[in-house]
Protein backbone atom coordinates (compact mmCIF):
# COMPACT_ATOMS: atom_id res chain seq x y z
CA UNK A 1 0.00 0.00 0.00
CA UNK A 2 1.36 3.44 -0.90
CA UNK A 3 -1.12 6.31 -0.56
CA UNK A 4 -2.43 6.68 2.98
CA UNK A 5 -5.02 9.07 4.36
CA UNK A 6 -4.68 12.23 2.24
CA UNK A 7 -2.70 15.04 3.77
CA UNK A 8 -3.08 18.79 3.57
CA UNK A 9 0.24 18.95 1.71
CA UNK A 10 -0.73 16.32 -0.87
CA UNK A 11 -3.98 18.11 -1.57
CA UNK A 12 -2.21 21.44 -2.00
CA UNK A 13 0.30 19.81 -4.34
CA UNK A 14 -2.60 18.53 -6.45
CA UNK A 15 -4.11 22.03 -6.55
CA UNK A 16 -0.79 23.41 -7.78
CA UNK A 17 -0.83 21.09 -10.80
CA UNK A 18 -3.75 23.08 -12.28
CA UNK A 19 -1.91 25.82 -14.14
CA UNK A 20 -3.44 27.61 -17.15
CA UNK A 21 -1.09 27.16 -20.08
CA UNK A 22 0.71 24.23 -18.41
CA UNK A 23 -2.21 21.86 -17.94
CA UNK A 24 -2.42 18.78 -15.77
CA UNK A 25 -2.84 15.93 -18.26
CA UNK A 26 -4.84 12.96 -17.01
CA UNK A 27 -5.02 9.63 -18.88
CA UNK A 28 -7.96 8.41 -16.79
CA UNK A 29 -7.68 5.01 -15.07
CA UNK A 30 -10.36 2.58 -13.92
CA UNK A 31 -8.59 -0.09 -11.88
CA UNK A 32 -5.27 -0.74 -10.16
CA UNK A 33 -3.52 -2.02 -13.28
CA UNK A 34 -4.47 0.98 -15.41
CA UNK A 35 -3.59 3.32 -12.53
CA UNK A 36 -0.10 1.83 -12.17
CA UNK A 37 0.44 2.01 -15.93
CA UNK A 38 -0.66 5.66 -16.02
CA UNK A 39 1.69 6.48 -13.15
CA UNK A 40 4.55 4.56 -14.78
CA UNK A 41 4.00 6.52 -18.00
CA UNK A 42 4.83 9.69 -16.08
CA UNK A 43 1.47 11.17 -15.09
CA UNK A 44 1.68 13.69 -12.25
CA UNK A 45 -1.60 12.41 -10.84
CA UNK A 46 -4.13 9.64 -11.42
CA UNK A 47 -7.80 10.37 -12.00
CA UNK A 48 -10.47 7.72 -12.25
CA UNK A 49 -13.14 7.53 -14.93
CA UNK A 50 -16.57 6.81 -13.47
CA UNK A 51 -17.67 5.02 -16.64
CA UNK A 52 -14.58 2.82 -16.80
CA UNK A 53 -14.83 2.03 -13.11
CA UNK A 54 -18.55 1.19 -13.35
CA UNK A 55 -17.97 -1.07 -16.34
CA UNK A 56 -15.13 -2.82 -14.53
CA UNK A 57 -17.56 -3.55 -11.69
CA UNK A 58 -20.26 -4.82 -14.06
CA UNK A 59 -22.51 -1.77 -13.89
CA UNK A 60 -23.62 0.83 -16.41
CA UNK A 61 -22.42 4.40 -16.07
CA UNK A 62 -24.87 7.14 -15.13
CA UNK A 63 -25.52 7.04 -11.39
CA UNK A 64 -26.00 3.25 -11.42
CA UNK A 65 -23.06 2.28 -9.22
CA UNK A 66 -23.54 2.25 -5.46
CA UNK A 67 -21.24 4.27 -3.23
CA UNK A 68 -19.65 1.38 -1.33
CA UNK A 69 -18.49 -0.46 -4.45
CA UNK A 70 -17.26 2.73 -6.09
CA UNK A 71 -15.30 3.83 -3.05
CA UNK A 72 -13.87 0.36 -2.53
CA UNK A 73 -12.46 0.49 -6.05
CA UNK A 74 -11.14 4.00 -5.43
CA UNK A 75 -9.33 2.85 -2.29
CA UNK A 76 -7.59 0.12 -4.28
CA UNK A 77 -6.48 2.62 -6.93
CA UNK A 78 -5.22 5.09 -4.33
CA UNK A 79 -3.32 2.33 -2.54
CA UNK A 80 -1.62 1.28 -5.77
CA UNK A 81 0.08 4.56 -6.66
CA UNK A 82 2.31 7.22 -5.12
CA UNK A 83 0.94 10.23 -7.01
CA UNK A 84 -2.19 12.17 -5.95
CA UNK A 85 -5.52 10.62 -6.90
CA UNK A 86 -8.73 12.33 -7.99
CA UNK A 87 -12.04 10.45 -8.05
CA UNK A 88 -14.84 10.83 -10.56
CA UNK A 89 -17.84 10.35 -8.26
CA UNK A 90 -20.57 11.00 -10.85
CA UNK A 91 -23.17 13.20 -9.10
CA UNK A 92 -21.95 12.25 -5.65
CA UNK A 93 -23.47 8.78 -5.16
CA UNK A 94 -26.22 10.39 -3.11
CA UNK A 95 -29.76 11.68 -3.46
CA UNK A 96 -29.27 14.85 -1.45
CA UNK A 97 -26.59 17.28 -0.31
CA UNK A 98 -26.12 15.59 3.05
CA UNK A 99 -25.43 12.34 1.25
CA UNK A 100 -22.83 14.05 -0.93
CA UNK A 101 -21.08 15.13 2.26
CA UNK A 102 -21.04 11.51 3.41
CA UNK A 103 -19.52 10.50 0.07
CA UNK A 104 -16.77 13.09 0.41
CA UNK A 105 -15.82 11.77 3.84
CA UNK A 106 -15.58 8.29 2.30
CA UNK A 107 -13.53 9.64 -0.62
CA UNK A 108 -11.02 11.15 1.80
CA UNK A 109 -10.88 7.91 3.79
CA UNK A 110 -10.17 6.08 0.52
CA UNK A 111 -7.13 8.28 -0.11
CA UNK A 112 -8.17 10.74 -2.83
CA UNK A 113 -7.46 14.49 -2.81
CA UNK A 114 -9.79 15.52 -5.65
CA UNK A 115 -13.26 14.78 -7.00
CA UNK A 116 -15.36 15.44 -10.07
CA UNK A 117 -19.03 16.13 -9.29
CA UNK A 118 -21.38 16.39 -12.27
CA UNK A 119 -24.63 18.31 -12.62
CA UNK A 120 -26.43 15.87 -14.93
CA UNK A 121 -29.66 14.39 -13.65
CA UNK A 122 -30.34 10.82 -14.74
CA UNK A 123 -33.88 9.51 -15.08
CA UNK A 124 -33.01 5.92 -14.26
CA UNK A 125 -34.87 4.44 -17.21
CA UNK A 126 -31.86 3.16 -19.10
CA UNK A 127 -28.10 2.91 -18.97
CA UNK A 128 -26.69 6.35 -19.32
CA UNK A 129 -30.05 7.98 -20.08
CA UNK A 130 -29.66 11.68 -19.58
CA UNK A 131 -32.38 13.71 -17.99
CA UNK A 132 -32.17 17.46 -17.51
CA UNK A 133 -29.42 19.14 -15.57
CA UNK A 134 -29.92 19.71 -11.87
CA UNK A 135 -31.21 23.18 -11.01
CA UNK A 136 -28.29 25.52 -10.32
CA UNK A 137 -29.27 26.13 -6.69
CA UNK A 138 -29.61 22.40 -5.98
CA UNK A 139 -26.25 21.59 -7.53
CA UNK A 140 -24.60 24.48 -5.69
CA UNK A 141 -25.97 23.07 -2.43
CA UNK A 142 -24.42 19.69 -3.22
CA UNK A 143 -21.05 21.30 -3.98
CA UNK A 144 -21.26 23.34 -0.78
CA UNK A 145 -21.88 20.15 1.19
CA UNK A 146 -18.82 18.57 -0.40
CA UNK A 147 -16.74 21.62 0.47
CA UNK A 148 -17.95 21.65 4.07
CA UNK A 149 -17.18 17.96 4.54
CA UNK A 150 -13.65 18.35 3.19
CA UNK A 151 -13.00 21.48 5.22
CA UNK A 152 -14.20 19.76 8.39
CA UNK A 153 -11.68 16.99 7.69
CA UNK A 154 -8.91 19.55 7.26
CA UNK A 155 -8.16 18.54 3.67
CA UNK A 156 -8.28 21.13 0.85
CA UNK A 157 -9.97 18.70 -1.52
CA UNK A 158 -9.94 19.86 -5.15
CA UNK A 159 -13.59 19.94 -6.21
CA UNK A 160 -13.93 19.89 -9.99
CA UNK A 161 -17.49 20.89 -10.88
CA UNK A 162 -18.55 19.18 -14.08
CA UNK A 163 -21.06 21.10 -16.17
CA UNK A 164 -22.91 19.12 -18.85
CA UNK A 165 -24.52 21.99 -20.75
CA UNK A 166 -22.47 21.40 -23.90
CA UNK A 167 -22.38 17.61 -23.67
CA UNK A 168 -26.18 17.38 -23.39
CA UNK A 169 -27.06 20.28 -25.64
CA UNK A 170 -28.58 22.07 -22.66
CA UNK A 171 -26.86 25.41 -23.24
CA UNK A 172 -23.90 27.21 -24.70
CA UNK A 173 -21.08 29.32 -23.32
CA UNK A 174 -23.35 31.82 -21.56
CA UNK A 175 -25.33 29.16 -19.68
CA UNK A 176 -22.12 27.33 -18.83
CA UNK A 177 -20.54 30.46 -17.38
CA UNK A 178 -23.62 31.15 -15.25
CA UNK A 179 -23.41 27.68 -13.76
CA UNK A 180 -19.64 27.92 -13.34
CA UNK A 181 -19.92 31.15 -11.35
CA UNK A 182 -22.54 29.65 -9.03
CA UNK A 183 -20.56 26.45 -8.47
CA UNK A 184 -17.29 28.27 -7.79
CA UNK A 185 -19.10 30.50 -5.31
CA UNK A 186 -20.42 27.35 -3.60
CA UNK A 187 -16.91 26.00 -3.07
CA UNK A 188 -15.75 24.37 -6.30
CA UNK A 189 -12.09 24.83 -7.21
CA UNK A 190 -12.27 24.12 -10.94
CA UNK A 191 -14.76 23.75 -13.78
CA UNK A 192 -15.00 20.75 -16.12
CA UNK A 193 -16.93 21.18 -19.38
CA UNK A 194 -17.06 17.92 -21.38
CA UNK A 195 -17.89 18.40 -25.04
CA UNK A 196 -16.25 21.81 -25.31
CA UNK A 197 -13.28 21.34 -27.64
CA UNK A 198 -13.93 23.98 -30.31
CA UNK A 199 -11.05 26.44 -29.89
CA UNK A 200 -13.35 29.45 -29.93
CA UNK A 201 -15.61 28.02 -27.25
CA UNK A 202 -12.66 26.91 -25.14
CA UNK A 203 -11.11 30.38 -25.37
CA UNK A 204 -14.38 31.96 -24.24
CA UNK A 205 -14.67 29.55 -21.33
CA UNK A 206 -11.09 30.15 -20.23
CA UNK A 207 -11.74 33.89 -20.28
CA UNK A 208 -15.08 33.66 -18.47
CA UNK A 209 -14.42 31.04 -15.79
CA UNK A 210 -12.81 32.41 -12.63
CA UNK A 211 -10.92 29.19 -11.99
CA UNK A 212 -9.00 26.37 -13.73
CA UNK A 213 -10.79 24.98 -16.80
CA UNK A 214 -10.81 21.23 -17.52
CA UNK A 215 -11.69 19.88 -20.97
CA UNK A 216 -12.33 16.34 -22.18
CA UNK A 217 -10.29 15.07 -25.11
CA UNK A 218 -10.29 12.18 -27.52
CA UNK A 219 -9.76 11.51 -31.23
CA UNK A 220 -10.36 14.69 -33.22
CA UNK A 221 -9.86 17.09 -30.31
CA UNK A 222 -7.12 19.74 -30.38
CA UNK A 223 -3.73 18.58 -29.13
CA UNK A 224 -2.49 19.14 -25.60
CA UNK A 225 -0.19 21.89 -26.90
CA UNK A 226 -3.08 23.64 -28.66
CA UNK A 227 -5.30 23.49 -25.58
CA UNK A 228 -2.45 24.69 -23.40
CA UNK A 229 -2.02 27.71 -25.66
CA UNK A 230 -5.71 28.51 -25.11
CA UNK A 231 -5.16 28.58 -21.33
CA UNK A 232 -6.66 25.23 -20.35
CA UNK A 233 -5.49 24.05 -16.92
CA UNK A 234 -6.54 20.39 -16.97
CA UNK A 235 -7.04 17.85 -19.76
CA UNK A 236 -8.83 14.53 -19.25
CA UNK A 237 -9.43 11.52 -21.48
CA UNK A 238 -12.47 10.32 -19.54
CA UNK A 239 -13.58 6.84 -20.54
CA UNK A 240 -11.83 6.83 -23.93
CA UNK A 241 -8.78 4.79 -22.85
CA UNK A 242 -11.04 2.20 -21.21
CA UNK A 243 -13.12 2.08 -24.38
CA UNK A 244 -10.01 1.51 -26.47
CA UNK A 245 -8.80 -1.25 -24.14
CA UNK A 246 -12.16 -3.01 -24.24
CA UNK A 247 -12.19 -2.72 -28.04
CA UNK A 248 -8.98 -4.78 -28.09
CA UNK A 249 -10.66 -7.46 -25.96
CA UNK A 250 -13.65 -7.70 -28.30
CA UNK A 251 -11.55 -7.59 -31.46
CA UNK A 252 -9.18 -10.30 -30.23
CA UNK A 253 -12.02 -12.51 -29.00
CA UNK A 254 -13.93 -12.24 -32.26
CA UNK A 255 -10.83 -12.94 -34.33
CA UNK A 256 -9.95 -15.99 -32.26
CA UNK A 257 -13.48 -17.40 -32.30
CA UNK A 258 -14.16 -16.72 -35.97
CA UNK A 259 -10.93 -16.82 -37.94
CA UNK A 260 -8.94 -18.79 -35.40
CA UNK A 261 -6.05 -16.34 -35.67
CA UNK A 262 -4.34 -14.05 -33.17
CA UNK A 263 -3.16 -10.95 -35.02
CA UNK A 264 -5.15 -8.64 -32.72
CA UNK A 265 -2.82 -9.61 -29.88
CA UNK A 266 0.21 -8.13 -31.64
CA UNK A 267 1.79 -5.31 -29.67
CA UNK A 268 0.72 -6.49 -26.24
CA UNK A 269 2.82 -5.54 -23.24
CA UNK A 270 5.52 -7.95 -22.16
CA UNK A 271 4.41 -10.45 -19.51
CA UNK A 272 7.49 -10.06 -17.34
CA UNK A 273 7.31 -6.26 -17.52
CA UNK A 274 3.69 -6.24 -16.41
CA UNK A 275 4.30 -8.82 -13.73
CA UNK A 276 7.14 -6.78 -12.32
CA UNK A 277 5.25 -3.47 -12.47
CA UNK A 278 2.03 -4.75 -10.95
CA UNK A 279 3.44 -7.28 -8.52
CA UNK A 280 6.47 -5.49 -7.20
CA UNK A 281 6.73 -3.85 -3.82
CA UNK A 282 5.94 -0.12 -3.74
Amino acid sequence: MTNQKPTHETALAFHALHTPGRPLVLPNAWDTASARLVEEAGAAAVATTSAGLAWDLGTADGDRLDRDRALGALARVAAAVRVPVSADIESGYAKDAAGVGDTIRAVLAAGAVGVNIEDALYDGEGAGDGGPLRPVAEQAERIAAARAAADAAGVPLFINARIDTVLRGAGGVEETLERAAAFLAAGADGIFVPGAVDPGAVKSLVAGVEGPLNVLVGPGAPSVAELAALGVARISTGSSIAQAAHAVVRRAARELLSAGTYDSLTGGLDYAELNTLLGGAR
